[in-house]
């Protein structure tokens, strides 16, 4: 089991430049060594018949069929546009 000290924790809030007072670096060493103790806990349990998941929730996905369709006609869309030419709609030029 590892026991982070106040300085471990300086060290790695120097390395990401982060400014980190005596106080605070002693209140993260605490809550590391609970997080790594909580950890090794469930390193006991067996989980030999528990088989591997990706999400708590068994999360299925409901698709339509993706087909093809013509929902608007391209010659009625384009008379709503004021500048087209060849089927497709013109843009100002916003690249000099």
């Amino acid at each position: 089991m590892s026991n982070f000290t106040k300085e471990d924790i300086q060290y790695y809030a120097n390395f990401a430049r982060i400014d980190m007072p005596d106080a605070e670096a002693e209140k993260y060493a605490t809550r590391l060594d609970t997080l790594l103790e909580f950890s090794d806990r469930l390193k006991e349990l067996d989980t030999t018949d528990v088989e591997p998941m990706t999400h708590p929730l068994a999360i299925v996905n409901v698709l339509r069929e993706d087909t093809p369709e013509d929902i608007l006609n391209r010659d009625e869309m384009l008379k709503s546009v004021e500048d087209h030419e060849d089927g497709l709609i013109k843009v100002p030029n916003i690249l000099d």
